[in-house]
């Protein structure tokens, strides 16, 4: 070994001793006839100190720079009284230097990597090499390290087996695109990197394994966003057979309480966590996956308005939508540019606006109070239990636009009243969601969730009920705001597979085509099974109040899908387009 010791192991029971480290240069310092180098490594800082009687490495250490590799060999010191940094865990101590040796020259770094300042992300990607050394993403790198041993750990514990499954597999309607990989074997085929490994982890059931994880990887084609990394993430997948849905909660949530507790300062506000129902969810909060650190529930005052001499309000009943109010203590304090913010972040989402009240002086204020009347605008804050100073903001539109643009408001305006509080994590079950949806762009019913779940009512319910009132066996956790999870109890028989795949438009031809493996298989006697897949990147954002998921990933795509580090995507030689039959037109 070039080093006997790391850079943060050394303490004031190593005084006396003669070691030798490796590191990066930290930082520099020349104090009138000394000169002191902080020393780092992966595991800490350790401060050298090389004196002027040492004539040969005092000049070497003078031309020492910024990210130099060195080798120091030396004498462990106690730090003289008061100059002590009770910040590092070496602070008590310094090395007193016999010999250096400069292992690696460094150019000029393009961005201080000594202190946590802002950088330019896409300076930042392009040296990531050099990104990655700095104090924060070391940390980083290392909790995420720990954090997935320890759900390694808790699995096997829980009796589940990790089994790897394939990274070329098949296309698979999952509500994002895939990623094509083209067969050089077979030309004109394809396979699709997995956007989970779905089928697989049935088919594992259907094997007898009864509880199967991994940490896998995924794959989907999807625009970037704060918390989606472009192209790849990783989620704890698992399954397990003969389980109701209640066997997956009891399974999933002290692993995510364990997680949070030991891998974050935040305080889990509720165990076990309150089961929502989907609809309720968005009526109450306007969203699916709800930030429940604070109140701030939406009310519906669709009864209370649809006869008022508001237009706005009574159209939108009339025509079969809704009104919905949300109450923002101390709102009315907001200027005329953070209502114009509100308003502009309720269109984002499909609404076509946002009326407002204020109670300001004892009275409700507002343009549309002439509208709505006195008397009923009075009785609309009594009714909604606004106070004095309070805002209260309305959307009126069909039910579904009205509950999204209203919730995306809450959520801003809680950050803006600083109701997010950082300390807690509140999480909780979301459940009985929809099996299908309406899809608008090509005007036909199709899956809302994954479409492999079971429905509520089985075949009954897919022979019977409106496809639009069939709720399925699907579920997430959430927390803070974000989807970390999302799961079901899968559909185990081919019957009931083939009329929910009938209903979203695909026949049996094309269900036995591109689920073959899966539909043979359950002839042969599946199991009953469920399961989820905790987003891992995702969860240790929110735990660790990353600004953004690429700061979790060591090599990171940028805003725009691209590895600017590596140069991908890139063109490719047309040599390799030809053994793949491919021609690329512009």
């Amino acid at each position: 070994m070039l080093r006997s010791h790391t850079c943060g192991e050394l303490r004031p029971e190593h005084v006396g001793q003669s070691v030798t480290l490796c590191g990066w240069v930290h930082r520099r310092r020349d104090h009138g006839g000394l000169i002191f180098i902080d020393l780092r490594d992966h595991y800490g800082i350790t401060q050298v100190v090389i004196r002027p009687e040492q004539t040969d490495i005092f000049n070497a250490a003078e031309r020492v720079r910024s990210e130099w590799v060195l080798q120091v060999e030396g004498v462990v010191q106690k730090r003289q009284a008061g100059a002590e940094r009770e910040d590092n865990p070496t602070g008590a101590i310094e090395l007193d230097v016999n010999t250096l040796t400069a292992l690696s020259e460094s150019a000029t770094p393009p961005f201080e990597i000594d202190q946590e300042k802002e950088i330019n992300e896409e300076l930042r990607l392009k040296y990531r090499f050099l990104d990655l050394r700095r104090p924060r993403m070391q940390e980083i790198m290392s909790k995420r390290d720990k954090l997935i041993t320890h759900i390694r750990e808790y699995m096997h514990r829980n009796e589940f087996t990790e089994v790897q499954t394939p990274i070329l597999a098949n296309s698979s309607p999952e509500g994002a695109r895939d990623y094509l990989v083209p067969s050089r074997l077979h030309p004109g085929q394809f396979y699709a990197l997995p956007q989970a490994p779905q089928q697989f982890k049935q088919l594992l059931m259907v094997a007898g394994l009864d509880r199967y994880f991994q940490i896998a990887p995924c794959f989907r084609d999807e625009d970037p966003r704060a918390d989606r990394h472009p192209g790849e993430f990783y989620q704890l997948d698992l399954e397990m057979s003969f389980v109701e849905q209640e066997d997956v909660f009891k399974v999933t949530e002290p692993l995510m309480v364990e997680l949070t507790h030991a891998f974050s300062d935040k305080k889990v506000m509720w165990d076990p966590f309150p089961r929502i129902k989907w609809r309720d969810a968005l009526n109450t909060y306007g969203s699916d996956k709800p930030d429940l650190r604070f109140e701030l529930k939406i009310q519906d005052v669709s009864d209370r308005v649809k006869q008022s001499g508001f237009s706005v309000f009574a159209s939108a009943v009339e025509g079969g939508g809704v009104v919905k109010a949300l109450v923002v203590p101390g709102g009315a304090s907001f200027t005329r540019k953070d209502i114009d913010e509100l308003t502009e972040t309720a269109k984002v989402y499909g609404g076509k606006g946002l009326a407002y009240i204020v109670m300001k002086d004892g009275r409700p204020q507002s343009p549309i109070v002439k509208f709505l009347g006195e008397d009923l605008s009075k009785q609309l804050m009594e009714t909604l239990g606004a106070k004095e100073g309070d805002a209260v903001f309305f959307a009126a539109d069909k039910w579904l636009t009205a509950c999204v643009s209203l919730g995306q408001v809450r959520a801003h305006a809680a950050r803006k009243q600083r109701l997010d509080d950082p300390k807690k994590a509140a999480w909780a079950w979301i459940v009985d969601f929809p099996m299908y949806e309406w899809n608008e762009e090509e005007q036909k019913i199709d899956f809302s969730h994954n479409p492999f779940s079971m429905p509520q009512g089985g075949m009954e319910a897919l022979m019977t009920k409106d496809p639009l009132d069939i709720i399925a066996f699907q579920y997430d956790f959430v927390c803070n705001g974000f989807e970390l999870t999302s799961g079901a109890i899968r559909n185990h028989r081919p019957d009931i597979m083939y009329k929910a795949f009938e209903i979203a438009g695909y026949p049996k031809s094309e269900v036995d085509r591109r689920f073959g493996g899966m539909i043979r298989a359950f002839e042969y006697g599946a199991p009953p099974h469920g399961g989820c897949a905790p987003g891992i990147d995702r969860l240790m954002m929110v735990l660790w109040e990353c600004p953004s998921i690429r700061d979790i990933y060591a090599f990171p795509k940028n805003g725009k899908a691209q590895d600017v580090l590596m140069g991908a995507p890139s063109m490719v030689f047309d040599r390799q387009l030809k053994e793949l039959h491919i021609k690329v037109t512009d």
